[in-house]
């Protein structure tokens, strides 16, 4: 982790770590997101280089997997939820109910999801527009994925 920080530093370009994990067999299987767009080949292959020019495959032999950690994947850090402030995002509470909406807001107690829709008011002849958000606590989120679209 720390071979994986030093070059995401010396690189400057919002990377961090997502998830990294270690098999007994010294499989590395490292995933990597950005604050500010997506991570490319090239944040991969310098971290993954970083990593093996640092650890001595004499003494230790691993393999290492250096990835971006997907779309179609849960949120697992605080830095994605914060990186896709203003998203899509479908999000599931432990009870298992599914929700859907723009993240609004997100720190590490709780997440905002923003909900609009056009609803004709009492008395009123055309639709109105109504906002309404939700706050889940973070302790009551079972998972929190982008939604995608092709639009």
């Amino acid at each position: 982790m720390e071979l994986a920080d030093e070059r995401m530093k010396e690189l400057n370009s919002g990377l961090f770590v997502v998830d990294i994990s270690i098999s007994a067999s010294n499989v590395i299987h490292l995933e990597l997101d950005k604050s500010d767009g997506n991570v490319s080949i090239s944040d991969c292959m310098s971290v993954s280089r970083n990593i093996e020019h640092n650890l001595d495959r004499e003494s230790e032999d691993f393999e290492l997997h250096v990835s971006s950690a997907g779309l179609d994947k849960p949120f697992r850090v605080m830095a994605q939820y914060i990186k896709n402030i203003g998203r899509e995002v479908k999000l599931v509470t432990n009870d298992g109910k599914k929700h859907e909406g723009l993240l609004y807001a997100a720190n590490t107690e709780e997440i905002t999801i923003e909900k609009s829709r056009m609803e004709k008011l009492d008395g009123k002849k055309k639709k109105e527009l109504i906002v309404e958000q939700t706050v889940f606590p973070m302790t009551q989120i079972k998972e929190t994925k982008i939604v995608i679209s092709f639009k």
